[in-house]
């Protein structure tokens, strides 16, 4: 047969593997390696099958394997992909437009149950393969038999598989595999169990003793070795057991052997033993499933080869009709023997033959097992000296049935003599025939034979002498009566047949030959229902045969007996053993039947039982007799049928007659009233079940109309009463659907007479909710037969009827079923959804038939809008019901489609009456609504959304379907349209499901759907003036969908477009503009902050998208509930990230809008429901909590006190106690943990392709712990992969802000301390410091060295600007983000002198802070100090601040910049008091300087007069004594002690100026004297004098930045170049600096991460940078043979990693040797101008000014005028504030505690929350006061300044839900 190429499945094959492809690489990018091999593999096998396909020269059985094949494939292809379950029939799929819905829906469920729940087999076969027996002590041949065996029942329940293995263990046929494997089939699912067991017996070939000597004696025998078991159970795991060593053992005493494996299975250890320590039995098992066939076909390798095939004892369980079989198993069980004159036991040996009539010897017909060709003979094993021997070997007898009767088994019984010749002795022998001479075979059972004595030379091939002597003991043969000698020998024998052929049973056989014994008919018919039903059916036909001709010879004597037999064989039939037999039946029925006169018989008879159904009190004969009827209808249809053709169709009324006589009989037994016990019920329960098979029998003599009619009258008859049992109304209902599953219900005109019916029972079942998934299997059969656009007039009908009756109850069905809770287990669970999805594909069926005079018709018949109203709800919420996604299984794409394709149609048809019924004044809101509801959800389908569909996929969908979305959404407007004035009803409810409509990514729809919210605004601003309901839903709901996924940048514009468009002429114009901004607005961050949260790890995106949509909540859109939402993400964002600082300031911001109220809250996220007091408790010290593990100690302090003022105000001593403990806990963490000073970066985010929040805005970010800037600029680089790294500094113009990438501007900037007061302040310890330097600070500063005019080669201070930026961010660092946005930016000009002032303030300060700590023994040594001295000494010596004294000091300068006049007093002022802290800080070091230093120190010394006299200095003492220096970190006794000079406002001091001749004349001293002078002084300093105090008490400089920097530029000053772009328009000059080269790099870090006193920026960079080599030609430090190196200014030198050395206590030590040059590169002290030479990038913008207010505010303040002479060695007018007698200002020596300056100083209400600010208490606590400081000047610091831009509109306070 020729297939055509063009087929369904190769279309099917083609589009789906092109599916795979895209998929297939897919899999391979996603790493998921296996499913992508095991994909290519199935790719493969398609393509080659589809080949095959394409030839066409396929059978037809190979094109349906091959199709089977590849659609099995396809599927589990499918199934891996995630792809949808293709519907098939046949193989090819199925197109659903032309099935029924319910047919879909059942090839669906079949496939999906198929996929899901694998079909159990319940056949099983178990593979053996025999490898080889491991033992030490082999060397003779062996025989291995297999079985299985029940230890349950104690029997073995297999045949025997037998092999032979030679000397070696190994199998002796190697090359024939089914000699070594077997397949033991046909085990049932009840044998898979443990108490299954395998058992092996293994014989020996040899001598009789393991042991003996070889001997000439060749005579061998079978002798037993060993044993080994093994548990089927074993391999129920599925895996294939190879190489499985089985432990072999033997019995201690042979007499037990026979039992060896039941011992071993019980564990008697005591009966065996192992064979030898090694012994083992190497096999391979395997358990098999499916039936024989499928196993030949999926292990056909195993057959190819060649197998054995070892059956089951006897039949299997299901017997198959001509299986021909005729075994006779016979076991060798155990014999009693005598000695026979001997001294000891004999050795028995047992021969068997078979011998047949003649006396010959049958050859081959004795089989030792499967694996072994049948034998002639039998040998038994022997057992040595035993005279009771016990065997129990099994053998099988496959003699034929010609061969069967008058044959016998004889058994020869011989001793086996252990002596040399080995002979075997005859002494006795037993036989047993195998048939009676009545026909009948040797009966199953045990048989104990008599053993005959004999002589060895007796001959018993003579079988005449011996048959006819008695074989069984107590039975003789023929009339032998003569009388046996007592004798006590005996042998047994177990004997079992299994024969197709014979029979066993003389009942049967009487039977069979009926009419040679008449007078035995009636017993004979009497004892058939005792005759074993697999007896009778092997006879089933002779048996018919016989009960006919019975029938035939006197139907009136044996009419009735003859009957019940039949009933007893057809029933016999429907057991599940003899099932397969029906066809046997059958085909007799049609071909062997001849009892034309039967029919009147059976008819009669069956009446007549019929007729006594209601009277009859025992009903169990008559229930067999109903059971029986479909073959009683058959025989007698048959009957009928045969006389007919007979008498060609005479008595025809009358046949009828008797049929409609006997249905009406059966009519009035159906309608009758069980009154009782029940038993009526069930007979009627009885007769229904198999009622609906006698259909078909009765359609083959009467007209379909006519049995249609009868089947009806029928089935009309049964009571309808509800109260009748149960049971019964199910039989019914099956009765129902049995008739509807007939050939009858097929035909259109019998199911339109029996469709009333079907449905009347249907509808009452529905009603009373009972048996629903009978009633759903029916109504699919029902609807299956109705097939789409069908347009016959019956089918129409049909439909008319079906609506009328059942649509009503098929709903309320429907929702019944759906809302009951689903079933726990899984079963009943999958039965659940089964009753469902039928009932929904019933009515999916019903609406898809229903056409427009339908629906009409249907509209009409509502008497009442109520009704209408009622059915219009409850169709509605139905069609919701279908919608849900667990409706159906995920991938039932197909039947989603389909179903919502009918829904459509349905809605339009419904909308109609909606329209005409529902508007106006019969306007009805729930209608209405329930109509929108749908539609929306309808709209927003997982399985409607095209775009997430394969391009092929779609294109299939489009074509057959549209875009049913675009066509709802039509449907929605119009019907929108429609409502008029009441669309004020659903505003604003509707604003959130039209949204997400919207949100789908459908432009059409998009169009369609976006007006309607003009429409609201429109009719909200009509009623109430604004629109402010439709802006908050809009607002709240947006952020839940987008949230979700929905909604891109697309449907913002569109948005934003057709809105504006829309509104353009409406009179509130201007307020629907502000409103659609809003909205768009929050579109964006929503977008940019979905599209954030889609990256893995938390990132600064992550946070400031969070950040920003946070503000933009509370600031624009004032929506509290969402803000606090969006405070806890944040706080989640920044716990992950280990942001600990910021996760406190966020949680800050819900703590500040709560009170110390007892106001209950509601439960709101993870919060319990709790009172506000408890609930700000728990924010409190989660807030604590942060801060500690963020070390910010000092604010965690504050919150400490707030909560302990609650506690304390309530008497809560407990929890106040608590509290000071962790307070104190907090400040002795601050005293002794260490804290890293984070570095400060500048970020500017250009380019259209940033998110919304960052474009083109710059802001400042606090960097990591140890993060430098290379590795910030990394961090940067990886977040944005997509940025591009600008190289400069200067801000980017506007092609950069317009430009479609993304441009990255990074730098380090300086933080700008608010407050200088604690920075300042004496004695206060640098870890308390160093908190304020880098906390609550506002602005950030960076500095650009640029020249201006004509450079001076010579000294290139005369012309060296800086271009100072400053940035004020809106909040202050840190907060509740790690980077806040730049609010302002001033750019002001430093000139040259102003710049050289900065440079020596920094360097005066860092001198004075190192002395200090030198002083106050805070450095572990001097090195810092000696390195610091020496690069300011030596640097002046050899050029220094001279550079300064000939730039600024001489005449030509001073004339041109009158203006000037103060700046260069002051410059002076700082040259000469540099020269007295040097002074001061070499006496100290002189005290503290280690011997091996001393060279070095009296070296500085000596340089330090030279430098002395090169600024015009003569004498010190004076000065010294009458100017007091202060020193920031003395001794307390020092601070307290010293009285600070004022300092103005900004921190910068303003020294009061005199004429050199005010100083006193004083004596120069010697090098010597001052080493003498300053250790007295030094000696009196540590001894904390009072006079020291005074001495030394100096008002610490605020800049830290180095004179003898390895640049002339202030310390604050950064390049703007990189040292890629060097050509700066403000730099005329080729060779630029190497701090222009580069200038991005990050401010050092102090020296380790763990000092507990941190250095000054300055010393930090000391030792950073000590190999830095590139310094100017210019710096006026430098010494002469520095500026001569060209080497320094090119080589670049990465810095030392000492710097982060995590030493304890002060600076690294750095032992310079005393005796080697130091270049003041060396000591390059200016953290700004040294930079991190790693990256290219200079840190010229690292001015260290965290402890200086700025240089700016110095010159418009007030200064108090100081009494400090100063020498001025070149007069210059100056003008002099007077300064009278004023006393110098002392402040409050005490120092106040770390939270109150920035407490005072805030000058933004935003950043710093509330809780950080301690109220001050109008009276004082019942504790001890708080050592609060004082507040007087918090109004005045706090109004500095001024707000740059309009404030955010507050936060109205409404948390009581929250």
């Amino acid at each position: 047969m020729v297939i055509p190429t063009e087929d369904s499945v190769i279309t099917e094959m083609t589009s789906t593997l092109r599916d795979w492809g895209t998929m297939w690489k897919q899999l391979y990018v996603r790493n998921e390696g296996d499913l992508f091999h095991r994909l290519w593999h199935i790719m493969n096998e398609i393509l080659d099958l589809r080949r095959q396909v394409l030839v066409g020269h396929l059978t037809h059985d190979r094109m349906k394997d091959v199709k089977r094949h590849i659609t099995a494939r396809l599927d589990w292809g499918n199934e891996q992909l995630g792809l949808d379950l293709v519907p098939r029939k046949e193989y090819a799929m199925v197109d659903p437009e032309d099935i029924s819905i319910t047919e879909l829906y059942r090839l669906m469920e079949h496939r999906h149950r198929k996929k899901d729940t694998p079909v159990q087999a319940s056949s099983h076969h178990l593979f053996v393969q025999m490898k080889s027996l491991m033992c030490s002590n082999l060397g003779e041949e062996l025989e291995v038999i297999f079985s299985l065996f029940d230890s349950k029942e104690n029997r073995p329940i297999s045949e025997r598989f037998f092999l032979r293995l030679n000397r070696n263990g190994l199998p002796k046929a190697p090359d024939k595999p089914e000699r070594h494997c077997s397949l033991f089939v046909d085990l049932g699912s009840s044998e898979l169990r443990k108490d299954i067991y395998i058992t092996v017996h293994i014989i020996r070939i040899g001598r009789m003793g393991a042991g003996e000597k070889k001997n000439a004696c060749s005579v061998q025998y079978r002798r037993p070795f060993g044993c080994a078991v093994l548990s089927i159970a074993d391999l129920l795991t599925g895996e294939t057991k190879d190489d499985l060593i089985l432990k072999v053992y033997m019995c201690n005493t042979e007499s037990e052997w026979y039992q060896i494996h039941e011992n071993i299975i019980k564990k008697l250890n005591a009966r065996y033993n192992l064979t030898g320590s090694n012994a083992g039995l190497a096999v391979s098992l395997q358990l098999l499933h499916g039936d024989i066939e499928q196993i030949r076909r999926e292990y056909s390798s195993v057959f190819s080869h060649g197998v054995s095939i070892t059956r089951k004892l006897g039949f299997s369980n299901i017997i198959m009709p001509g299986e021909m079989r005729n075994d006779l198993y016979i076991t060798i069980e155990r014999g009693e023997f005598e000695k026979g004159g001997k001294s000891v036991a004999r050795n028995v040996e047992v021969t068997m033959f078979i011998v047949d009539s003649s006396g010959q010897t049958l050859k081959d017909f004795i089989s030792f097992g499967s694996g072994e060709p049948p034998a002639s003979e039998y040998h038994s094993f022997v057992l040595y000296h035993n005279n009771s021997p016990r065997w129990s070997e099994l053998l099988k007898l496959p003699i034929p049935v010609d061969k069967f009767r008058g044959a016998h088994i004889r058994f020869e019984f011989r001793h086996c003599s252990t002596k040399e010749k080995g002979e075997k002795k005859l002494f006795g022998f037993s036989f047993v025939p195998l048939m009676q001479e009545d026909g009948r075979t040797l009966p199953d059972g045990t048989h104990e034979l008599i053993v005959h004595k004999c002589e060895e030379n007796t001959n018993l091939q003579d079988t005449t002498r011996y048959l006819k002597l008695p074989f069984s003991k107590g039975i003789f043969l023929g009339n032998n009566n003569q009388a046996m000698k007592a004798t006590k020998e005996s042998f047994c024998i177990t004997s079992f047949l299994c024969s197709t052929k014979l029979t066993q049973n003389g009942d049967m056989l009487d039977l069979l030959k009926w009419r040679t014994h008449p007078d035995k008919i009636t017993g004979c018919l009497s004892k058939l229902k005792e005759i074993d039903g697999s007896e009778i059916v092997k006879f089933l036909q002779d048996t018919l045969d016989t009960l006919f001709g019975i029938l035939d010879e006197n139907s009136q004597k044996y009419g009735s007996k003859v009957f019940d037999s039949l009933v007893h064989i057809i029933n016999l039939l429907q057991d599940s053993k003899f099932h397969h037999f029906k066809p046997v039946m059958d085909t007799y029925i049609e071909s062997h039947f001849a009892g034309a006169l039967a029919y009147r018989d059976l008819i009669k008879v069956l009446k007549w039982y019929v007729d006594r159904i209601t009277e009859a009190e025992r009903q169990e004969h008559i229930q067999e007799v109903l059971k029986a009827q479909e073959y009683i209808f058959k025989y007698i249809v048959q009957s009928r049928r045969l006389f007919s053709l007979a008498t060609g169709g005479q008595n025809e009324e009358e046949f009828r007659c008797c049929i409609q006589e006997l249905l009406m009989s059966v009519r009035f037994f159906l309608s009758q009233e069980s009154k009782g016990s029940g038993a009526l019920s069930q007979s009627q329960a009885v007769f229904l079940s198999s009622f609906p098979a006698v259909y078909s029998e009765l359609l083959k003599l009467f007209d379909v109309r006519e049995v249609a009619n009868l089947v009806q009258d029928t089935l009309g008859s049964l009571p309808t009463i509800l109260h009748v049992d149960d049971s019964l109304q199910a039989i019914k209902l099956q009765c129902i659907g049995k008739t509807v599953e007939s050939q009858l219900y097929t035909n259109p005109d019998s199911r339109y007479i029996l469709l009333p019916v079907v449905l009347h029972h249907l509808h009452i079942h529905l009603q009373e909710q009972k048996d629903l998934i009978m009633c759903a299997r029916i109504l699919s059969n029902v609807f299956c037969l109705i097939k789409k656009n069908s347009s016959e007039k019956s089918v129409l009908e049909e439909i008319d009827v079906i609506v009328a009756s059942l649509l009503d109850i098929l709903l309320r069905t429907i929702l019944e079923i759906t809302s009951r809770p689903q079933p726990s287990s899984s079963a009943m669970r999958f039965q659940f959804q089964d009753v469902t999805g039928e009932f929904v594909a019933c009515l999916l069926s019903l609406l898809r038939q229903m056409t427009d005079r339908h629906y009409q018709q249907l509209l009409d018949s509502f008497s009442t809008k109520e009704e209408l109203r009622d059915f219009l709800l409850q169709i509605f919420t139905v069609f919701r019901i279908l919608i849900r996604p667990e409706m159906f299984p995920k991938d039932w794409t197909v039947m989603r489609l389909v179903a919502n394709n009918v829904i459509i149609t349905t809605v339009l048809y419904l909308s109609d009456a909606l329209r005409k019924n529902f508007l106006n004044e019969n306007f009805d809101y729930k209608i209405w609504d329930s109509y929108f509801y749908l539609a929306v959800i309808f709209i927003n389908q997982l399985c409607l959304q095209l775009e997430m569909f394969t391009p092929s996929k779609k294109k299939k969908v489009l074509e057959k379907y549209g875009d049913m979305r675009v066509t709802m959404g039509c449907e929605i407007f119009s019907m929108w349209q429609n409502l008029g004035e009441h669309k004020l009803h659903f505003i604003p409810a509707l604003i959130g499901p039209f949204l997400e409509v919207t949100l789908i990514p459908q432009p059409d729809l998009r169009n369609v759907m976006i007006p309607i919210f003009h429409d609201m605004m429109d009719w909200e601003q009509r009623r109430s003036g604004n629109f402010k309901q439709v802006e908050a839903k809009l607002i709240d709901k947006l952020d839940s969908l987008m949230s979700e996924g929905k909604g891109d940048e697309t449907y913002r514009e569109l948005f934003n477009s057709i809105l504006l468009k829309k509104i353009e002429r409406e009179t509130w114009r201007e307020s629907g503009v502000s409103l659609i901004a809003t909205v768009t607005r929050l579109m964006e961050r929503l977008l940019d902050y979905r599209d954030c949260m889609k990256m893995g790890e938390v990132d600064g995106k992550k946070i400031g998208c969070t950040v920003s949509l946070l503000n933009f909540y509370k600031t624009e859109l004032n929506k509290e509930e969402m803000y606090i939402r969006y405070i806890h993400k944040l706080y989640d964002l920044h716990l992950k990230a280990q942001n600990f600082t910021e996760a406190a300031y966020t949680l800050l911001l819900y703590d500040e809008l709560l009170e110390w109220s007892d106001r209950p809250l509601r439960e709101f996220l993870t919060y319990p429901m709790q009172t506000e007091w408890q609930r700000k408790e728990h924010l409190h010290l989660t807030i604590i909590q942060n801060f500690d593990r963020g070390k910010c100690w000092e604010n965690g302090i504050i919150l400490c006190r707030k909560i302990a003022e609650q506690y304390e105000s309530y008497y809560d001593y407990r929890n106040l106690s608590k509290m000071r403990m962790m307070e104190a806990s907090l400040y002795d963490k601050i005293m002794d943990q260490q804290r890293l000073e984070p570095e400060f970066f500048r970020v500017g985010f250009y380019g259209k392709k940033f998110p919304f929040f960052l474009r083109n805005k710059e802001f400042v970010c606090r960097g990591h712990d140890y993060e430098r800037l290379e590795a910030f600029q990394q961090r940067m680089l990886n977040e944005f992969p997509h940025a591009i790294a600008m190289q400069h500094a200067n801000q980017p113009d506007e092609t950069i802000f317009q430009a479609e990438a993304q441009y990255l501007q990074i730098y380090a900037v300086t933080p700008i301390p608010e407050s200088q007061e604690v920075l300042q302040r004496e004695g206060v310890p640098d870890n308390i410091k160093s908190f304020y330097k880098v906390n609550h600070i506002w602005k950030f500063r960076y500095d650009r060295p640029f020249h201006k005019g004509t450079k001076d080669k010579e000294n290139e201070f005369k012309s060296l600007w800086v271009e100072r930026t400053s940035l004020y961010l809106v909040q202050s660092l840190p907060g509740i983000s790690r980077w806040f946005e730049v609010e302002k930016r001033e750019v002001v000009e430093m000139s040259p002198l102003e710049n050289a002032i900065e440079v020596l303030e920094n360097k005066n300060q860092q001198l004075k802070t190192l002395i200090s700590q030198c002083q106050t023994r805070q450095m572990q040594n001097i090195n810092p100090l000696t390195m610091c001295l020496n690069g300011v000494i030596d640097a002046a010596v050899n050029g220094g601040v001279s550079r300064y004294q000939e730039a600024f000091f001489v005449k030509e300068y001073i004339l041109s910049h009158p203006e000037d006049g103060e700046k260069i007093a002051r410059l002076r002022e700082l040259m000469l008091e540099q020269a007295q802290i040097l002074e001061f800080g070499l006496a100290v070091h002189e005290k503290f300087v280690p011997q091996d230093m001393r060279p070095l120190h009296k070296k500085l010394v000596d340089q330090f007069f030279v430098m002395k006299s090169s600024l015009g200095i003569q004498e010190f003492s004076a000065c010294m004594q009458a100017s007091p220096v202060h020193f920031p970190n003395g001794s307390p006794r020092v601070c307290r002690n010293s009285a600070p000079a004022s300092v103005s406002p900004d921190g910068t001091r303003v020294i009061p100026r005199r004429s050199p001749l005010s100083y006193p004349a004083v004596n120069r001293y010697s090098s010597s004297s001052l080493s003498s002078q300053a250790s007295a002084e030094v000696s009196n300093i540590t001894g904390q004098s009072e006079s020291s105090d005074e001495v030394f008490n100096m008002q610490p400089s605020p800049s830290t930045s180095s004179l003898s920097s390895t640049h002339s530029a202030s310390p604050n000053v950064t390049s703007s170049a990189p040292s890629s772009a060097r050509a700066s328009p403000l730099l005329s000059d080729k060779h630029k600096h190497s701090r222009e080269n580069s200038c991005l790099s990050p401010r050092e870090r102090p020296c380790s991460a763990i000092y507990p006193t941190p250095v000054e920026p300055s010393q930090r960079m000391l030792f950073n940078h000590i190999g830095d080599g590139a310094l100017p030609r210019s710096d006026p430090n430098l010494s002469a043979p520095e500026k001569a190196s060209p080497a320094r200014h090119t080589t670049s030198v990465s810095p030392s990693p000492a710097g982060r050395s995590p030493l304890k206590g002060s600076v690294q030590s750095f032992t310079p040797s005393p005796v080697e040059y130091h270049s003041p590169g060396l000591i390059s002290n200016s953290p700004v101008l040294s930079g991190s030479y790693s990256s290219g990038i200079s840190s010229l913008s690292r001015c260290s000014t965290s402890e200086t207010s700025g240089f700016e505010n110095q010159v418009n303040e007030q200064s108090v005028p100081l009494p400090v002479p100063v020498p001025v060695p070149v007069p210059v007018p100056v003008p002099v504030p007077s300064y009278g007698g004023e006393e110098p200002v002392r402040k409050e020596s005490k120092t106040p505690p770390p939270y109150s300056v920035y407490e005072r100083t805030l000058r933004r209400p935003v950043p710093l929350p509330h809780s950080l600010s301690i109220p001050v208490t109008p009276e004082p606590p019942a504790l001890p006061p708080k050592p609060l400081a004082a507040r007087s000047s918090h109004l005045e610091n706090g109004a500095r300044r001024t707000d740059p831009g309009p404030r955010p509109r507050p936060l109205p306070r409404k948390v009581s839900q929250l």
